[in-house]
């Protein structure tokens, strides 16, 4: 239609293949995918264990290369970019999310987030006023000096999430990033991505579980490393099911 046009892709895929090889023979983790995320989608990658969806997500954040295929991140094709080219990039586009966390035990929450700035080369002032006021958007600000051990596990997952926003990335990859969590936590979790979603920031979450899948706007599902479905739905709205759940408790 005149004047319409669909948002511009953030990541992009074309055939993408990543070959192991393993014990003589070949182990095919990912067979030929060709996707597309736009900017600002909220995106849950599912499928069983060896489906396929870990090795897309090393290829989409970079932190692997693909055995053949094309990638192209926000509009630029990645596959003649050296290692620190490919780490710059990453560093400045993309926030990570894991289950484990990954915070440094022995860095206060503080530090913990401006690492990505270290990794930019920006100034200890500068970095330090950037993670204070990450965490405060994640409602950290009275934990800033803690040090992982000091804090719950929310509160570390959340203080990984601050890390992940810290350089303002255009999309946040969360691997599991409920796994560790009770189900309120979770749910809490679910709320923050649901809000940076509607900031306008892609999110792409990679789970085994349908009801975390179940708030995001679009869920892709992997079988034996080809994409198998393609679905996009109404999410649940992960405030609601907190509220249902203090509800049910009260």
């Amino acid at each position: 239609m005149t004047g319409s046009s669909a948002p511009r892709a953030f990541m992009e895929v074309e055939g993408l293949a990543r070959v192991y090889t393993m014990g003589g023979g070949a182990l095919r983790a990912l067979d030929g995918v060709d996707v597309a995320i736009a900017k600002g989608e909220f995106v849950a990658v599912m499928g069983p264990s060896g489906s396929g969806k870990s090795t897309l997500m090393n290829l989409l954040g970079l932190l692997d290369q693909p055995t053949a295929g094309r990638y192209r991140l926000d509009g630029e094709d990645v596959a003649g970019l050296d290692p620190d080219a490919r780490a710059a990039l990453r560093n400045r586009k993309l926030g990570f999310v894991f289950q484990s966390f990954n915070l440094l035990a022995r860095a206060s929450a503080l530090d913990n987030v401006a690492l990505p700035l270290v990794y930019a080369g920006i100034g200890r002032r500068e970095r330090r006023r950037r993670a204070a006021d990450a965490l405060a958007r994640l409602g950290l600000g009275a934990r800033m000096e803690h040090l992982p051990a000091e804090l719950s596990g929310g509160q570390q997952q959340r203080v990984a999430i601050a890390r992940a926003l810290v350089n303002d990335p255009g999309a946040i990859l969360a691997d599991e990033p409920t796994g560790a969590l009770d189900s309120r936590t979770g749910l809490e979790i679910m709320a923050l991505f649901q809000g940076l979603h509607a900031q306008g920031i892609t999110v792409i979450v990679v789970t085994h579980d349908p009801d975390v899948a179940a708030f995001a706007t679009r869920t892709l599902v992997f079988r034996d490393g080809r994409l198998v479905e393609d679905r996009r739905q109404a999410p649940r709205d992960a405030s609601v099911a907190l509220a249902a759940l203090a509800a049910a408790a009260a």
